[in-house]
């Protein structure tokens, strides 16, 4: 029985690194997703807006919002508001998914990066549970204080969190540190570590994991299939 026979619709939103681009986030992720028993799957890989890096010596990329340091560790500090008003561009893309009408049970967040810290910090801010939240290499943007501002919602939507323990750029601290934050908070969050020798990079272990889990999660849903607002969503 495959995902649409099974009732399961996904919709998957996913956030780029900074630096690059939801097209080439497309061109590596989507053919994970190709085969006919995943044809239900949707993608909506949208690019960030560009801006002046500071600690790049104010070289102008993608990002959704500023890196105050490099490499990323467990005490590196965000500018929140930065952050929150990146959240909500995210939250206008799920309420217009949500609207149009799929399941939240149906929509994941994902994303590599800042954009997996964008991911969770969207998912945990958001005030329904959702499929799940997939971050690679990423973070916690926000310091814990905001941990009585998540919804008793959000906290119901699962987490996988890759991270290799050679990220020079996001260290593997950072990680752990975020994914200890969350299951502090009584979240279901599941670590995968058993990358040593990775650094700040996707591989194909890694999206093949990615790939089950979501056709899992899908395959237990209870969504019907609508139109979708995915390949319209774009946050520039």
């Amino acid at each position: 029985m495959g995902i649409a026979a099974a009732g399961g619709y996904g919709r998957v939103l996913w956030l780029h690194g900074s630096g690059q681009t939801g097209e080439e986030s497309r061109a590596q992720v989507a053919p994970y997703f190709a085969a006919p028993e995943l044809a239900s799957v949707r993608f909506s890989f949208p690019t960030a807006p560009t801006s002046s890096i500071p600690c790049y010596g104010g070289e102008v990329i993608t990002a959704w919002f500023a890196i105050p340091e490099v490499p990323i560790t467990a005490r590196t500090a965000r500018d929140e508001k930065e952050v929150l008003k990146a959240v909500e561009r995210v939250h206008e893309m799920l309420d217009g998914e949500v609207a149009a009408g799929t399941s939240p049970s149906n929509i994941f967040v994902c994303g590599l990066s800042q954009g997996g810290a964008l991911a969770i910090a969207s998912v945990l801010l958001y005030p329904m549970t959702l499929g799940g939240c997939v971050v690679f290499s990423g973070s916690l943007p926000l310091s814990k204080t905001f941990a009585e501002s998540i919804p008793s919602e959000a906290r119901k939507t699962p987490v996988l969190w890759f991270h290799g323990m050679a990220d020079g750029v996001v260290l593997f601290e950072a990680g752990h540190a975020g994914c200890a934050f969350l299951q502090e908070i009584g979240m279901h969050c599941e670590f995968k570590v058993a990358y040593p020798t990775l650094g700040h990079t996707l591989v194909d272990e890694e999206l093949q994991y990615f790939r089950q889990w979501i056709k899992d999660r899908l395959s237990q849903g209870t969504g019907v299939p609508v139109p979708s607002l995915s390949d319209k969503m774009d946050l520039q």
